[in-house]
């Protein structure tokens, strides 16, 4: 079980399908009913279960992110009504007819990924999708999937359901976005008169609308999450470098620490951070290490030479003694996040220095850096 997807037959037809599928999309494992065995099964890495499906389905549902199940629907969602969790838990699930001629998403279609599995198991065998989800019919925002493409966090999910409601209902629907990528619509069409995009939160907050979809890096304010989170939803782009500088052998914790406290103070969230940068000496420095790991952020390195080609303000002859730079968070933060100037130039804690910027999008025109803080 070390792929991403199982596919499951119990009919001699589900298993020609299944024995087929599984030569044209080997992302996913074979699993069918012992009675059809061809005897290459062991060559070929499927697996036969004895009795009914039933038994296997809560294991595959642990094991998998997709279930592919070569069923029919109502027997499918009678066996699978016992084992649900969670929307944010359960795999994709996907049936495909016992003719091959329909791929239909069951469950899990946006957060689990089933809509798009369903397109992609329908063009491997030549049959026709059946999507279902609201915001795919009438192809608009998937508001629990907005900006998952670009690794956009959802700050709450508690008010998913009634936003995507007034997306989908053609009701008023302010798009906040003060950072962030902005080629998020997908279609080939305009955007639905109903929604509205506004570079900042005061600007929407004059406007009337019924619900609200948010994209910034900042802390909002009591009376902003007060108007446009009653219905709304916060996105977090991943829009912020975190430029490091620290002493060999600084302890994680330590560092952390640092970083909490520098974004509470600019009232940043931490969890709009893409990445640290630093000079490449600190490559194998532990304790950065450990936080890019606990965070799951990249740890970006540069040469001094590369560092040393963006004009500092406050140049350090003794860092320069030391690395050959004359500076290592202040470059390595602009660099990284190509911005022209600094959301906080640098600052000094103990064995750390850090420096904050926000990424310049290729979308973004003018913005260096500085606003909406």
């Amino acid at each position: 079980m070390n792929k991403p997807f199982a596919a499951v037959a119990i009919t001699k037809h589900g298993v020609e399908m299944a024995r087929s599928l599984a030569e044209t999309f080997p992302a996913a494992d074979l699993y069918y009913m012992s009675k059809f065995a061809r005897g290459d099964e062991a060559v070929k890495d499927y697996r036969l279960f004895e009795g009914s499906v039933k038994l296997i389905l809560p294991d595959l549902f642990k094991a998998y992110k997709g279930i592919i199940l070569f069923i029919s629907l109502g027997a499918v969602v009678r066996m699978i009504a016992p084992i649900l969790e969670d929307k944010k838990k359960d795999p994709a699930v996907i049936v495909i007819d016992d003719r091959g001629e329909h791929v239909i998403s069951v469950l899990s279609g946006h957060l689990g990924g089933a809509n798009e599995l369903t397109r992609e198991v329908a063009s491997a065998i030549g049959a026709r999708p059946v999507i279902t989800t609201a915001s795919d019919v009438q192809q608009t925002i998937p508001v629990d999937m907005f900006g998952r493409a670009f690794g956009w966090v959802i700050e709450s999910f508690e008010k998913a359901t009634p936003v995507s409601a007034s997306v989908v209902n053609e009701e008023r629907v302010a798009v906040v976005q003060e950072t962030g990528e902005s080629n998020w619509w997908m279609y080939d069409k305009p955007l639905p008169s109903h929604i509205k995009v506004y570079g900042s939160a005061a600007e929407a907050m004059n406007t009337d609308y019924d619900a609200a979809l948010v994209i910034a890096d900042r802390l909002l304010e009591a009376d902003e999450e007060a108007a446009l989170l009653r219905n709304g939803v916060l996105y977090r782009p991943k829009s912020l470098v975190l430029g490091i500088g620290c002493n060999r052998g600084t302890a994680a914790d330590e560092i952390e620490a640092f970083i909490l406290d520098t974004l509470t103070e600019l009232r940043l969230s931490v969890k709009s951070v893409r990445n640290i940068a630093t000079i490449d000496l600190k490559k194998d420095e532990q304790g950065l290490i450990d936080v890019c790991t606990k965070y799951g952020w990249e740890l970006i390195t540069y040469t001094p030479e590369q560092l040393n080609t963006i004009p500092l303000k406050n140049p350090s002859e003794t860092v320069y003694r030391y690395t050959g730079a004359y500076g290592v968070s202040e470059p390595a933060a602009l660099l990284s996040s190509g911005a022209a100037d600094w959301l906080l130039e640098k600052k000094k804690s103990g064995n750390c220095t850090i420096s904050v910027t926000r990424v310049r999008f290729d979308n973004d025109a003018g913005n260096d850096g500085e606003a909406a803080v």
